[in-house]
């Protein structure tokens, strides 16, 4: 007789449980069945399945379910937790979710044996609203995720018979404020200060101040505000402490940099932001060409100052990306300036657009092996193609060839893998533009672009839950992009049918933005679902003196799904409030 093989096989298994289920069905039983019926079918199911999980079993006030992939299963749990935190009402439904990968055996639609048992026994241990996961899981997502986890040590799980070292997220907080990294280190780098006698060097400090930025976002045991919030300071004398509170950030790092012929001096101090004590300071006065150096030192020693540990590949990824020409250098950082500088210009337009594709020209022409000024330049392809100032002949094959260029040079240039994700949004690659974006939050969990290029694509492939603690933290980290975000946040919301928020975030953007009619649209289909009909009519009649030949019609046209439910969503909404065309 032949003995039947036992089906195994590897799986990442998420078990989740409600927190003082008993006590919340004592208190009010029927409140809290509908509260659980209302999670599982809006919130918990949906990021399973948008994460290409499967859930085999339910108890009530828990669930198992099985991931291929370590990463979807931390993914999910991060945004199941980041939803749940967002829920308002009584009665209060907070999750425990632990996750372990492991040996499962198959027995119909169930799943036996230690890898499902440690989730759970792990599950039973995490913190109120947080996660806690084995060092299998943990060793495949560092650094693959938009969060950190702590070491919580070896711990002893009943019936399992060795310990298991496991990393913790999560103490109980708010789990929205957990995802944008209060948990971690967190600096704001101002603008150093020009010091030169040349006023036309401010590209030139501002760049060094920027490059610090890019380098610390790779990290992702810190937390580090984007270059549009921190700017914010520049040109004035802030109070250090003032600084913190309002960008939410335990140290600053300053500076100035005065450069004369082929030597640079640079003074940086790095501040404690609660108490305005220093952390650390350095002068450095060296030959231009060791600005590349220079930066890097700063950089170890900011990582060494907030005692962040730092991984063998970030430090790889710091010192990787760069040029050794400073004259290409020189070129970049023009360009750099002069693309941040785009949106507000209103006159000489094409003029403008020239320039900066030519400085970026110039910093390839003095070095063919800089990937950087490629993948500026398909962003700025980009902005031609949504803005068409000079009138150039197929900008978006333009931008694809340059985003291109850049991952080809260098496959670890984080700026090459967010042009790629834009450009992509545009050709309706949305499978390529979601790798892009993977790609770029893994090589830099702190970058705001990153996140939010992840948040839109998840957004873009039908993810909604999925892409809010994404978006959320770009915005946390980067004001600057707000404008933009936004949108996509409460895009993110409405599809999800969260509408009270969709509301809410849709009415921010349009008061930083009040020309925008897409927004108005989705507005008034949020409002259109929540029975607001008068207030949804009124949002259209806004839309349609900013926009009087606009059509959601016509507009959901021009845009890519991934999913045929997420149009289907917004027009119903406004049909709802008896709106559409």
């Amino acid at each position: 007789m032949i003995e039947e093989r036992t089906a195994r096989r590897l799986a990442a298994i998420l078990a989740a449980d409600v927190v003082g289920y008993s006590q919340l069905m004592g208190a009010d039983e029927d409140g809290t069945l509908a509260a659980m019926r209302a999670v599982w079918a809006e919130v918990f199911n949906p990021s399973v399945a948008a994460h290409h999980g499967r859930v085999f079993k339910t108890m009530g006030d828990g669930a198992l379910c099985e991931f291929a992939s370590a990463v979807d299963a931390v993914t999910c749990a991060l945004a199941i937790q980041g939803a749940m935190a967002d829920r308002t009402g009584a009665p209060q439904i907070i999750f425990r979710i632990g996750l372990n990968l492991g040996d499962v055996i198959s027995e119909g639609d169930d799943l036996l044996g230690d890898g499902v048992n440690v989730a759970a026994r792990l599950e039973a241990q995490a913190p109120r609203g947080g996660i806690l996961i084995s060092e299998a899981i943990h060793a495949q997502v560092r650094g693959k995720v938009s969060v950190s986890f702590t070491d919580a040590g070896d711990l002893t799980l009943k019936n399992i018979a060795h310990p298991v070292r496991a990393w913790r997220w999560g103490d109980g907080a708010n789990a929205e404020v957990q995802a944008q990294g209060a948990d971690l280190p967190s600096i704001a780098v101002l603008p150093f200060t020009n010091m030169s006698n040349d006023p036309e060097q401010e590209y030139f400090s501002d760049g060094i101040s920027e490059d610090i930025i890019t380098d610390l976002s790779k990290i992702a045991g810190l937390m580090v505000v984007a270059r549009n919030s921190s700017f914010a300071y520049k040109g004035r004398a802030p109070d250090i402490r003032m600084v913190g509170r309002e960008l939410g950030v335990t140290s600053v790092l300053e500076g100035s940099i005065r450069r004369v012929g082929n030597r640079v001096r640079i003074a940086a101090q790095l501040i404690d932001a609660t108490d305005g004590t220093h952390l650390w300071a350095e002068r450095y006065d060296r030959e231009l060409t060791d600005i590349f150096a220079v930066q890097d030192e700063v950089t170890m020693q900011i990582v060494g100052a907030l005692r962040v540990t730092l991984r063998p590949v970030e430090r790889k990824l710091i010192a990787g990306s760069r040029t050794t020409s400073i004259p290409a250098y020189d070129h970049f950082l023009r360009g750099k300036q002069l693309s941040a500088e785009m949106p507000g210009v209103t006159d000489n337009r094409q003029a403008f657009f020239e320039r900066v594709i030519g400085e970026y020209e110039n910093a390839i022409r003095l070095d063919a092996g800089f990937a950087a000024p490629h993948a500026m330049m398909g962003l700025a392809y980009i902005f031609e193609y949504t803005n068409r100032w000079a009138g150039v002949a197929d900008p978006l094959g333009l931008a694809v060839r340059q985003a291109a260029m850049a991952i080809e040079i260098d496959p670890d240039e984080v700026l090459g893998h967010v042009a790629t994700a834009v450009v992509l949004i545009f050709t309706g690659d949305i499978v390529g533009m979601k790798a892009a974006a993977d790609r770029a939050t893994a090589l830099a969990p702190g970058s705001a672009l990153a996140l939010a290029a992840r948040g839109h694509a998840e957004v873009v492939q039908g993810n909604a839950i999925a892409a809010i603690p994404y978006l959320q933290r770009a915005i946390r980290l980067d004001k600057g992009l707000a404008g933009q975000a936004l949108h996509f946040l409460g895009t993110a919301y409405l599809l999800s049918g969260q509408y009270e928020k969709a509301v809410e975030t849709f009415q921010e953007r349009i008061r930083l933005i009040p020309a925008t009619d897409l927004s108005r649209g989705y507005l008034a289909s949020a409002l259109g679902h929540l029975g607001r009909t008068d207030e949804a009519r009124q949002v259209w009649a806004d839309l349609k003196a900013v926009n009087p030949a606009y059509t959601i019609e016509d507009h959901l046209a021009r845009l890519t799904f991934g999913n045929p439910a997420d149009p289907a969503r917004i027009i119903e909404g406004l049909e709802k409030a008896e709106l559409a065309g």
